[in-house]
C-alpha cells in the first residue's frame, strides 16, 4: 500500500506514512517531517516512490527510508555514531543526524553521522543539498555530518565503530568489514542480493534482493535475520 502515501508536501507524505503504519515510532516521524524532501528529490519529491538523482543513481521511496529508521531506531540515540553507505543525495543522513544529534544537550553534539558514495558528484551533491536549510548547514559546519568519498564495501573505518550502519545499495555478500565496523552492540540494514554463485545465500534465501538486519551482541557474536524482499541499485565499484 506504499504507493497510496504520497503526498502535496512534506508533511502530507509523512503524516500519510504514519497513518499507513509504514511510520510507527514518533522519533522517526519527527525526524523525517523536519527534512523537506524537495531538497534532496529534484523530481516529484513527495511521491512515495524512488526518485532519480543523477549519476544513474536514485533515492529510494519514503517508506524504504521509514523502514531503516525504523529497524536502527533502538541504535540512533543523541551521541549515537552513524555510518550511511551509499549515501547519495544525502536525504537519509540528514534524518539520522536529527535522531542522534541534540543541539539542546551538550552529550547529543558528540553524535555524528557519516555518508561515504563512491561517486565524487553525490559527494558535492550531498553536501549541497544539506546547505539547503539552516539546520542542515549547522550540521555541516559543526561536523556532526560529514561526507566521504570511498568504496562502501569497505566502510569508513576512520569512523568506527557506529552504532547503526545503513547501506543504501545491494551487496554481493555480507562485507565482514562492515560487521567489524559496528560497535557491540550495534545494528546493521543491508539490502543483499541471493543470486550469487553455488554455496552463497542463494541457496539458502532462494533468488533475488532482501533486506538484512545484522546485530551484534554485546559478547561481539553475530545474529542476522532476513526481514523483505526488495529491489537496490548495486553496491559496486563506481561507473566509468
Amino acid at each position: 500500500m506504499a504507493w497510496y502515501c504520497s503526498g502535496s508536501s512534506n508533511n502530507e507524505l509523512i503524516e500519510n506514512l504514519s497513518r499507513g503504519g509504514l511510520i510507527k515510532n514518533e522519533r522517526v516521524k519527527r525526524a523525517m517531517m523536519a527534512v523537506d524532501r524537495a531538497h534532496y528529490a529534484p523530481s516529484r519529491p513527495y511521491s512515495d516512490s524512488p526518485q532519480p538523482i543523477g549519476h544513474g543513481a536514485t533515492i529510494s521511496a519514503p517508506h524504504m527510508h521509514g523502514h531503516a529508521c525504523e529497524y536502527l531506531i533502538n541504535y540512533l540515540r543523541p551521541g549515537s555514531r552513524v555510518l550511511d553507505i551509499g549515501s547519495g543525495s544525502g536525504y537519509l543522513t540528514h534524518v539520522f543526524a536529527n535522531l542522534v544529534v541534540d543541539v539542546s544537550s551538550s552529550e547529543g553534539l558528540r553524535g555524528q553521522v557519516i555518508g561515504v558514495d563512491h561517486i565524487q558528484g553525490l559527494v558535492d551533491l550531498a553536501s549541497h543539498n544539506m546547505r539547503k536549510s539552516e539546520d542542515g548547514r549547522k550540521l555541516l559546519e559543526s561536523e556532526r555530518v560529514k561526507f566521504f568519498k570511498a568504496d562502501g564495501r569497505r566502510g569508513w573505518p576512520e569512523g568506527a565503530p557506529y552504532d547503526a550502519i545503513h547501506v543504501g545499495a545491494a551487496a554481493q555478500e555480507l562485507h565482514p568489514l562492515l560487521v567489524e565496523q559496528l560497535r557491540a552492540p550495534g545494528r546493521m540494514f543491508i539490502p543483499v542480493n541471493a543470486e550469487a554463485e553455488q554455496g552463497s545465500l542463494a541457496g539458502v534465501f532462494g533468488g533475488g534482493q532482501y533486506i538484512w538486519v545484522v546485530d551484534k551482541k554485546e559478547d561481539g557474536s553475530v545474529h542476522k535475520e532476513k526481514v523483505f524482499q526488495v529491489s537496490y541499485v548495486p553496491l559496486t565499484d563506481a561507473p566509468k
